[in-house]
C-alpha cells in the first residue's frame, strides 16, 4: 500500500505534461472544495447539501512542468428521477475520457453501500490510472484516519485492482493539496499545455453565474429543496449611457423551482430571502468578472421539471 505523505515528493523533470482527472466519489464526498483549493479560486459551486453540481466544471491548473484540467463531475448516486439519470451518465462518459481518475472518500465516513457501488465501477475501468484520496482530514484524529486508509486499501485489493496512490488531504485545511497535484501530474500524458496561460476554467461564464446565484439561493433552505432549484441567466448586457470609467453590467435571471409552495420559501417573508441571495451572489459574480454588476432576479415555477424531458433541455440538461 503506498499512502504518500510530504517527505516523498519527487522532484519535478524537464518534461511538460498536460491531461486530464477527474475527482467522484458519493455525493457532498468534497469534491467541488478540491477542485477549488487545487485552482486556487473558485470555479466550482459548494454547499453543505449534497448533490450541488449539476455540470463538469473544468478547473485548470498552471505550472511550469505541467497543464492539470480537473474535472468536476456530480456525484454519482442512485437515480430517482430523469434529472438523476442524466447525472449518472455524465459521470460516466467523463470517466472515459480522462487520463487520472481520483476517488475522493471523506476521512469522517465509515465506507458505505455508496463507496462499494462506485469503486466496483471503478474497477470495471482497467487502463485508467485511479488515486484514492481521503478528504475531510481535518475532522478526524489519526487513528480514525489510519483506519480509513487501511480500509481503503482494503476496498481496491477487494476488487482486484491497486490504487496508483491514496492521499490524505484537507482541502479547507489546505493540508497535502499541492501533494495531490505532483502527484497526479506524473500520471498525465507528456505534450504542451491545452489552455492559454491565466486561464482557470472553460466554463462559460454565463452557467458560472447561474450556478454562483444557485449557491446563494441554496443556501440555509429545507433539505428537500436543493434539487428543485435551476437558476438560467436570459440576458447580460451593458448598461448604456455609462461612462468608460464606471461601467455597469445589467444580469437578468430566472431561478426555477418545480411548485408553487417552493416559490414562498425562495422568496422569504416580504421577498428578504430572496434580496439576500441577490446581494450574496452579486459580490461573487463581481468578484469573477472584476466589474460592477446590477442583478434582476425573479423566481418561476417550473412544473416537476426533473421528469420531463423538454423542460430538462431547456435548463440546460
Amino acid at each position: 500500500m503506498s499512502v504518500r505523505t510530504p517527505s516523498s515528493e519527487e522532484p519535478a523533470g524537464a518534461v511538460h505534461r498536460a491531461g486530464f482527472a477527474c475527482f467522484v466519489g458519493r455525493p457532498n464526498a468534497g469534491k467541488s472544495t478540491l477542485t477549488n483549493a487545487l485552482v486556487g479560486q473558485k470555479v466550482a459551486i459548494t454547499a453543505n447539501q449534497p448533490q450541488t453540481t449539476r455540470h463538469t466544471v473544468r478547473g485548470i491548473v498552471h505550472r511550469p512542468d505541467a497543464q492539470l484540467i480537473l474535472v468536476d463531475t456530480p456525484g454519482l448516486h442512485k437515480p430517482r428521477t430523469l434529472l438523476g439519470e442524466r447525472l449518472n451518465d455524465i459521470v460516466r462518459t467523463t470517466w472515459a475520457e480522462v487520463d487520472v481518475i481520483g476517488f475522493c472518500l471523506p476521512a469522517n465516513e465509515k465506507l458505505g453501500p455508496g463507496d462499494r457501488f462506485i469503486a466496483k465501477e471503478l474497477a470495471s475501468i482497467k487502463k485508467t490510472p485511479k488515486i484514492a484520496i481521503v478528504t475531510k482530514t481535518d475532522l478526524v484524529d489519526g487513528k480514525t484516519l489510519a483506519e480509513q486508509l487501511i480500509a481503503i486499501d482494503q476496498l481496491g485489493k477487494e476488487l482486484g485492482f491497486e490504487w496508483a496512490e491514496i492521499v490524505p488531504v484537507s482541502a479547507v485545511g489546505d493540508q497535502q493539496v499541492g501533494l495531490l497535484a505532483d502527484l497526479i501530474v506524473p500520471l498525465l500524458p507528456e505534450g504542451p499545455a491545452l489552455y492559454p496561460d491565466g486561464e482557470l476554467t472553460d466554463e462559460p461564464e454565463q452557467v458560472m453565474i447561474a450556478e454562483l446565484i444557485r449557491e446563494a439561493a441554496l443556501e440555509g433552505v429545507r433539505d428537500e429543496l436543493p434539487h428543485s432549484i435551476a437558476v438560467v441567466v436570459e440576458e447580460m448586457l451593458p448598461r448604456e449611457d455609462r461612462p468608460a470609467d464606471k461601467p455597469l453590467l445589467d444580469i437578468h435571471a430566472f431561478v426555477y423551482i418545480e411548485r408553487p409552495s417552493q416559490k414562498g420559501i425562495v422568496i422569504g417573508p416580504k421577498g428578504k430571502r430572496l434580496k439576500e441571495v441577490g446581494i450574496k451572489s452579486r459580490k461573487q459574480i463581481e468578484a469573477l468578472l472584476g466589474t460592477p454588476v446590477f442583478l434582476d432576479l425573479h423566481v418561476k415555477v417550473a412544473k416537476d421539471w426533473q421528469r420531463d424531458p423538454r423542460q430538462l433541455r431547456k435548463l440546460g440538461f
